[in-house]
């Protein structure tokens, strides 16, 4: 009987321990200290972000997109998981958020009040973002409409239901790094900030592993289905359209073959369509220049 006691104190120790190492992590105050809010940036870091995207009401239109009240159904092979409310409402929503909270969601993928969020939020690629466009992106966001709408739960069954496990997940797959690196050109760094940070198009573009990874080298913005089960998300890497033809899809939504853009690309479209032009013009330089090695 002696070596079952000591065989579960053993158990015990490793969980204790993987549970402290792969605990929430969160940044002080420090990380965004001394930085000056300007919300007219952090307008351009909300529409190149998509945050309204995902998190208005489902088929919000106009104005209404600007009320965060979430509620928009996200399936996956892990579960179903509901876009929150986010509005400046300090109960439903995140009005009682300061601008380190809001880091520490993007940044690290941890609540205010310590847990681990789910992925579904985009934060393996928000972590790129910088601290002043956080902090300029909490200052934009606080002049958004209130709403009280609650946040619907996610339907996720077990063993993902289990929090504690996404510590494992982030130290596996939650990486600082671009995915293009090198001697950049001044709109080459541009258009990977748009790419790879704000407008995290890896997250639908990109296969991804058993565990819900992203792949990277020669599969980054290879294509990848859709995790709703309804089709796939084009391969960028292969996409044969010239500067031109990428700039204007990402300003009306038509293709040289005269299609359209649908679904949610359309929602892309629309936020990348606000933008300066030269913004798009660094969104097709990026894709000019896949595959990486």
């Amino acid at each position: 009987m002696r070596w079952i006691t000591t065989l579960v104190v053993l158990i015990a120790l490793v969980i204790g321990l993987g549970l402290w190492i792969t605990r929430p992590k969160a940044d002080g105050e420090a990380m965004v200290s001394g930085l000056t809010p300007d919300a007219a940036h952090g307008g351009v870091v909300f529409t190149a972000s998509g945050c309204a995207s995902c998190h208005m009401a489902e088929g919000a239109t106009g104005a209404d997109k600007l009320i965060l009240a979430g509620g928009q159904a996200f399936p996956s092979q892990f579960g179903t998981f509901h876009a929150p409310n986010i509005s400046s409402d300090p109960e439903a929503g995140i009005g009682d958020w300061s601008a380190l909270d809001m880091w520490n969601a993007l940044h690290n993928g941890t609540s205010p009040d310590g847990s681990h969020y789910y992925p579904v939020l985009p934060y393996a690629s928000y972590i790129h973002l910088e601290p002043q466009d956080v902090v300029d992106l909490h200052a934009y966001m606080t002049t958004l409409p209130a709403d009280d709408t609650p946040s619907k739960p996610h339907d996720v069954s077990f063993p993902f239901n289990i929090r504690a496990s996404l510590g494992g997940w982030k130290m596996l797959f939650l990486r600082e790094d671009w995915q293009m690196d090198g001697d950049l050109t001044p709109e080459l760094e541009r258009g990977r900030e748009l790419v790879e940070a704000m407008g995290h198009c890896a997250e639908c573009h990109t296969p991804r592993n058993a565990l819900g990874g992203l792949k990277s080298g020669s599969d980054w913005l290879s294509g990848a289905p859709n995790p709703a089960g309804r089709g796939t998300f084009p391969n960028l890497v292969e996409l044969n359209w010239s500067d031109a033809d990428l700039v204007e899809y990402f300003t009306s939504g038509f293709t040289p073959e005269f299609d359209s853009a649908g679904g949610h690309m359309a929602l892309v479209v629309e936020n990348l369509a606000q933008l300066p032009e030269e913004d798009r013009a660094a969104v097709a330089a990026y894709i000019q220049a896949l595959p990486l090695e």
